[in-house]
């Protein structure tokens, strides 16, 4: 003989309002794990991506606002004192005239004026063109020096140049 019970409290007879608590906690977890996500990467959506951002990735600093004359990786390789430094840079002048470009360091310090042909990059204190010595720099090197560039009917612009030393095998042929 085989007897069947049923039990009142099984999870098919249970109510709707006994089964409201389960579907709200579900909800409440579902609602904290998306909070959480949005919190450990919702920075990402507003910060800026390295990737776009300019930067010299050299050495020396880019001068953007000099003039017609485009001065790019700009540094100074200094003697052991800083008093002297050899300048060295890539001038680009892209125009169809002849550009100077003047360049002062530091107020009143050591100034340069530098010719650069119609059409063509000069790279002064290089193995191709000849080094322009700064006498009376007072810049050791580590250290970054103001220097003001300016070229054609521009204002020019300040700019932080920084002083090297020899001491890197590709810079020790520079120093003056």
């Amino acid at each position: 003989m085989i007897s069947i019970h049923r039990r009142s409290d099984s999870s098919q007879g249970r109510s709707a309002a006994a089964r409201a608590p389960r579907s709200r906690r579900l909800i409440a977890s579902l609602a904290m794990g998306g909070a959480l996500v949005l919190a450990a990467t919702g920075c990402s959506m507003i910060s800026p991506q390295a990737t776009t951002i300019e930067y010299s990735a050299a050495e020396g600093t880019n001068v953007y606002d000099s003039g017609p004359v485009q001065v790019r990786n700009a540094q100074i390789v200094a003697n052991e004192d800083g008093s002297e430094g050899n300048f060295v840079a890539a001038l680009i002048n892209e125009t169809d005239e002849s550009q100077t470009l003047n360049i002062e360091f530091g107020e009143g310090g050591p100034s340069l004026t530098v010719r650069v042909p119609a059409g063509t990059t000069v790279s002064p204190g290089t193995d191709e063109e000849e080094p322009i010595l700064i006498e009376d720099l007072d810049a050791l090197p580590g250290t970054d020096i103001t220097a003001f560039f300016q070229s054609g009917d521009a204002e020019g612009e300040l700019a932080s140049v920084p002083v090297l030393d020899g001491s890197l095998d590709y810079l020790a042929p520079l120093a003056p």
